[in-house]
């Protein structure tokens, strides 16, 4: 993968909230392909952490709205 890609995959993941979100690709030249990645694999994680509590929070939520 080159920088500008993981570029790409960076924006992404931080355009999660529907706001767009865009990196001067100037940057690229100040950071190594570890550190874009590392980076990359960090919003992964976060991402994710943040759809599990979102469906826990769904699940939790139509439990307690269950009518009984």
């Amino acid at each position: 993968m080159e920088k500008e890609e993981l570029l790409r995959e960076i924006e992404r993941l931080l355009s999660f909230d529907g706001k767009e979100t865009t990196i001067n690709p100037d940057y690229l030249e100040y950071f190594s392909m570890e550190e874009l990645e590392s980076i990359r694999r960090e919003l992964e994680r976060k991402y994710e952490k943040m759809v599990e509590d979102n469906l826990e929070w769904l699940q939790k939520f139509k439990t307690d709205s269950a009518p009984e």
